[in-house]
């Protein structure tokens, strides 16, 4: 994989996938989908069985993407997220973000299978949240979907200014993330759940639960408002997994 696109003339028809780790992140840890690398093959299977096809549908629905936007898929997975965006609006430009090269590959067949590229594009980056791989205002969107949970507080900051720095004004991010425990809906306890999308430290380390307390109270909507994002809320709710899950939107002033 190389070096990926930076400035909105780069985009492209078809599939492509690109490496932006760079030396000094190699060593750096992530949770990988499944919870661990073995288990990747399953991902989808576990997809399919638990209807996380609705929530991506949800997310997409409640970005409100219209044709021809540039969206970024944070946390994007083995794609299914960034599938669906292009199911939806054929003729976007969607880049996916993840630190799981597997993921990134599996997503890469998929898309392909799928003949995404006629009308618009799949780029898939290997890569970290707090660096997103784009230029300075050149992204529409922003989703994620049930991946800020996974990450320590200081890399959710670095983060949001990200987010504030390539979304062009009045740019939408839109975040699908399980709520705090004891706001909102009842909690099942799993700290090993594998929905993962890519977090930032080991499965053997940390419960994937362990950074979900950071969204109680508005945490999420605190956390893109001090980025410097205006008109934070939460836009919609429901029941992932017999765990409460909620969308909260801002955009770039």
């Amino acid at each position: 994989m190389s070096r990926p696109p930076q400035g909105p003339d780069d985009a492209a028809r078809g599939v492509r996938l690109f490496d932006d780790v760079r030396p000094d992140e190699a060593d750096r840890a992530y949770l990988p989908g499944m919870s661990s690398a073995w288990k990747m093959p399953w991902y989808d299977v576990q997809s399919w069985w638990r209807h996380a096809g609705r929530l991506h549908r949800r997310t997409v629905e409640v970005a409100g993407i219209q044709p021809g936007q540039r969206v970024l898929d944070v946390g994007c997975g083995t794609g299914n997220l960034a599938l669906t965006v292009l199911r939806a609006v054929p003729d976007a430009a969607v880049t996916g973000l993840d630190p799981d090269g597997a993921a990134l590959r599996r997503a890469a067949r998929k898309a392909r299978r799928r003949r995404v590229g006629r009308r618009g594009s799949l780029t898939l980056v290997r890569g970290f949240a707090d660096r997103l791989p784009a230029a300075d205002a050149g992204v529409d969107h922003v989703l994620s979907s049930l991946a800020l949970h996974h990450v320590p507080l200081d890399e959710k900051r670095r983060f949001a200014a990200e987010l504030a720095r390539v979304l062009r004004p009045g740019g939408t991010v839109t975040i699908a993330d399980l709520d705090a425990p004891g706001h909102g809906g009842e909690h099942r306890h799993d700290s090993g759940h594998d929905h993962g999308h890519g977090g930032h430290r080991h499965h053997r380390e940390i419960g994937a639960n362990q950074h979900r307390d950071d969204n109680a109270d508005g945490g999420i909507q605190r956390l893109l408002t001090d980025a410097g994002l205006v008109d934070a809320r939460e836009v919609a709710r429901a029941t992932f997994m017999d765990t409460p899950v909620m969308w909260v939107q801002a955009r770039r002033p």
